[in-house]
């Protein structure tokens, strides 16, 4: 992806999520300068890789296959698997009209997925086989909003604002925005982008490329080993 795209990206996604009443964190608006400037103070931030994160998932088709994600707060491996401590993670995601997420599941990470406004939040469930691949034809059963709901292969969910779904791992999704835009709040146990995304298509990766064909507004996720280094 260029870097001139990831700016526009970020400063609509911005706008609309400001539209909805949500406010991102002041480090969210910091310059690359600012962020090398306070990197030790910020040093949890970064370790827990919170902030911008946008991906065409490599395939350079941001408006058709890709996500914008925003990590708010995000907790510890370590207090994770001993059972204390910060346990969990929260994200804002923009999901685009037709723009679809891939199908993928996770194998650490429980989600809520819920439509915080816009329109219609569409999401694909699949489940597994036995050994975890991906599976055309086995259902499962998710709760939405704390109701459960036994799904087949297949099944789409319509979830319109205020609507969520809570997903396991081992329950595979897709999604993508129906009828106009979706703001999409995450809450999860902890969060770890670069280990615990398994893709159905072993063509999608999880971060893009970037052409720097000029400076970056804000840092992504993606950015902080090389930039802050």
């Amino acid at each position: 992806m260029k870097r001139s795209r990831i700016n526009a990206i970020m400063a609509a996604a911005d706008e609309m999520i400001r539209s909805f009443g949500f406010v991102l964190p002041p480090f969210a608006y910091w310059t690359p300068e600012e962020f090398r400037a306070r990197k030790d103070v910020a040093r949890r931030v970064i370790e827990a890789r919170c902030g911008w994160d946008i991906t065409d998932y490599g395939q350079g088709d941001f408006d058709r296959l890709g996500l914008f994600l925003f990590t708010l707060r995000n907790g510890s491996l370590a207090d994770l698997r001993r059972g204390g401590g910060m346990c969990y993670a929260e994200k804002l995601l923009v999901s685009r009209q037709d723009q679809l997420a891939p199908c993928h599941t996770h194998v650490v990470k429980a989600e809520d997925i819920i439509n915080r406004g816009g329109a219609t939040l569409a999401v694909k469930l699949n489940g597994s086989n036995p050994d975890g691949s991906f599976s055309e034809t086995a259902g499962g059963v998710v709760r939405c909003d704390g109701i459960e709901r036994p799904y087949r292969g297949g099944d789409v969910l319509k979830l319109k604002p205020g609507e969520s779904v809570t997903l396991m791992p081992g329950d595979w999704h897709a999604f993508w925005g129906e009828g106009g835009d979706v703001l999409i709040g995450e809450v999860s146990t902890v969060n770890d982008d670069e280990t615990d995304n398994i893709f159905r298509s072993p063509k999608i990766g999880r971060f893009s490329a970037i052409e720097e064909d000029e400076a970056p507004t804000h840092l992504l996720v993606s950015d902080y080993r090389t930039w802050l280094a």
